[in-house]
């Protein structure tokens, strides 16, 4: 038997390949395989103790504990320290797959643990969240309807003795078991699969070491696999837009790393940051709570909750601040009396916000202002532009094709009145050989307005309407700029 330990992160390609079909259909399942691969080749504190070569029955009395039932029913939920009791988030999220069902919901109900949870999450899958899961499955079009049910209310192990006879059938038909008669051998040489590079062989340093902070998993897949030397040539490279200026880099990486101490601290502080924003001529001063850092686009933002700029007081909200705009970070205690007091009731009940909830919000909506309300938005592009930019390509989880007969139905729920007659008569005058889409965008993101803007000529906004309107007289002005006069 291969004395080899399976650390197999579920990436989303893996739980494709185990399943060999439909992974939005048999989500569940895939992780079961994944969980079986741990029960036969992983650690020592997983792997289970069998016999050499072993049966259902052996693996059976192994794995659950003793009372599980024997028969051929689906086995109802006898003791909730069994493995059968344990559901499918328990066993992708929590810090050891050794965790019983009651540790799990322990984690869950407790934000105090969220650190340690992330922390050993790290070791075994790179601290995915539920909400990356989610989206990476979104990504992957593999996002199961009831998803939420499938990951919270499903047991994974709570099936009948027949669909584990299959898991094993499986196993053996992809080449990671050898069935003998009645009985299976473990092998040694183990199928090839797509592979994440193991901790241990990374480059030492960040990217190498852990690639989660790419929320886009394909990319994530790509450095991964390509971030070594291949032959002593560097055969990868990313390039993004980052907009610091040099003179401000030591002072963003100065605030990386004053929140990085931050952030080791328990409790988390809450922040006094004094801030001047794009066109505003002075800073002032905000008390948030610092959630992350995350890179959009063209540099990094601290993503805060906490006072908003221009309102100060009790009131709340989300909000990027660039980093290289800050111009001043200091921690306070809790109980320092410039912490508002709606912000401290939040750090008292114990429902201070996580990254989580920001990969959450961004799966919602398409742009980067996720505190913004979400706007329906339809756009129209020709059909030339279609097939060679936007057809089979992934902007965001709402964006999404939508034929010409369903577009009325969506302007007269989005516009009443004169605006919505405009809109119905602007569509009935385009073709119905065009391509439109549809998605769920946050009003007013200035991310989505530059793609936007760089589809230009080859795009019609139709939906929102004052958005339309607004890219009608951004374009009289930019046409105005190459009208050529007598003189020239």
């Amino acid at each position: 038997m291969s004395q080899t330990i399976w650390q197999d992160a579920p990436t989303i390609p893996l739980l494709q390949w185990l399943v060999r079909g439909s992974l939005q259909q048999h989500l569940p399942q895939a992780v079961r395989l994944w969980v079986w691969l741990h029960l036969l080749y992983g650690a020592p504190a997983v792997r289970l103790s069998l016999p050499e070569p072993f049966t259902y029955a052996d693996w059976r009395d192994a794995f659950f504990r003793d009372g599980h039932p024997t028969g051929e029913a689906k086995p109802l939920l006898h003791s909730p320290q069994c493995p059968c009791a344990k559901t499918i988030a328990a066993w992708l999220f929590a810090p050891s797959l050794t965790d019983t069902q009651p540790a799990w919901e322990g984690y869950q109900a407790n934000p105090i643990h969220t650190p340690v949870l992330q922390g050993a999450m790290a070791q075994r899958h790179s601290a995915r969240s539920i909400a990356q899961f989610k989206q990476e499955l979104a990504q992957h079009h593999a996002l199961p309807k009831n998803i939420e049910t499938i990951l919270h209310r499903q047991r994974l192990f709570g099936v009948t003795r027949r669909t584990l006879a299959n898991d094993l059938q499986i196993l053996t038909e992809i080449h990671w078991l050898r069935r003998v008669d009645k009985a299976f051998h473990r092998v040694d040489e183990w199928p090839n699969r797509p592979m994440v590079t193991p901790p241990e062989t990374a480059m030492p340093n960040l990217i190498a070491r852990d690639l989660a902070f790419l929320t886009q998993p394909d990319l994530a897949a790509i450095a991964d696999s390509l971030s070594n030397d291949i032959q002593g040539e560097r055969r990868f490279f990313v390039h993004v837009d980052y907009v610091v200026a040099r003179p401000w880099i030591d002072q963003v990486d100065e605030w990386q790393a004053q929140l990085r101490l931050i952030w080791q601290q328990s409790p988390i502080p809450p922040l006094k940051v004094c801030y001047q924003r794009a066109g505003a001529t002075e800073a002032e001063t905000l008390v948030l709570y610092p959630v992350c850092i995350y890179y959009y686009r063209r540099g990094p933002y601290l993503c805060g909750y906490g006072q908003i700029s221009g309102k100060g007081g009790d009131e709340l909200g989300w909000r990027n601040y660039r980093l290289d705009r800050i111009q001043a970070i200091d921690p306070l205690g809790w109980d320092n009396p410039l912490v508002p007091s709606s912000l401290y009731e939040v750090f008292w009940t114990k429902t201070l916000p996580s990254p989580e909830t920001i990969q959450t919000r961004m799966a919602e909506a398409w742009g980067f202002d996720y505190y913004q309300p979400a706007q329906t938005l339809l756009l129209r592009f020709d059909q030339g532009w279609n097939r060679k930019y936007i057809r089979n390509s992934l902007r965001h989880e709402t964006f999404q094709s939508i034929e010409y007969g369903a577009i009325a139905p969506l302007i007269q729920t989005e516009l009443t009145g004169k605006e919505q007659k405009a809109a119905l008569k602007l569509w009935r005058s385009r073709s119905s050989e065009d391509a439109y889409y549809q998605a769920v965008y946050r009003r007013d993101d200035s991310n989505v307005h530059q793609r936007l803007r760089a589809w230009r000529p080859h795009v019609e906004v139709l939906l929102p309407w004052a958005l339309r309107q607004q890219m009608l007289r951004e374009i009289q002005q930019e046409a105005a700029f190459y009208v050529i006069g007598d003189d020239e």
